[in-house]
């Protein structure tokens, strides 16, 4: 192998799932309170996700969580218990809907963050693949002829997949005040690097 070249291709594609991370959180006199009421707000949610359209197996349980908050240490002021989920929404359009649904739970409903993807990234990556492959192809060749000598065939490829991160809660929260729609998932980059690895003719 003589040549190692990398190339670089990206296309955009508009999400069709979101992942919202919300959950319940209360604070009690005692520990048996706090747990008792998370758990009762935590059914309560569960009851409006799957009347929302909410699959039950779309939901898992991310967060559980029980413990002391101090006035001074060790004097203990109350106690706070969490329970969160991973709500998987199969339809962006409904994700207001799903969002309105956990805030109606009550003063006990917490929001942490939102994520988009794209539940079948197959073809568009092909896409990215072809643009990839030449990419790296023709700078195997540029420099084939900057050396003065025949390019050959290609002995080794490489890939790595890329793709675009989740968009934070806290991100969103000029679009929020901005705009009637609480989310949009815009479009989200996939990318695939392809080092190819050539000999000399």
């Amino acid at each position: 192998m003589d040549i190692t070249v990398t190339g670089e291709g990206s296309v955009l594609v508009a999400p069709d799932t979101l992942r919202l991370h919300a959950g319940v959180e209360v604070r009690r006199a005692s520990a048996a309170e706090a747990f008792a009421a998370v758990r009762a707000a935590a059914a309560r949610l569960a009851v409006a996700l799957r009347q929302a359209g909410v699959a039950p197996e779309d939901v898992t349980t991310a967060e559980l969580s029980l413990g002391p908050e101090y006035e001074t240490y060790p004097k203990v002021a109350a106690y706070r218990a969490a329970q969160g989920v991973e709500v998987v929404v199969r339809d962006v359009s409904r994700g207001d809907h799903v969002i309105d649904t956990v805030v109606g739970v009550g003063e006990e409903a917490r929001l942490n963050g939102v994520g988009f993807e794209v539940s079948d990234p197959a073809k568009a990556l092909a896409g990215a693949r072809v643009s990839a492959f030449r990419d790296a192809a023709a700078k195997a060749a540029q420099y084939a002829g900057l050396a003065g000598r025949p390019l050959g065939r290609v002995v080794s490829v490489r890939e790595e997949l890329r793709g675009g991160p989740p968009v934070p809660l806290r991100q969103l929260a000029q679009t929020f005040a901005e705009s009637d729609a609480s989310i949009s998932p815009g479009r989200q980059a996939l990318t695939v690097v392809v080092t190819l690895g050539y000999d000399f003719g």
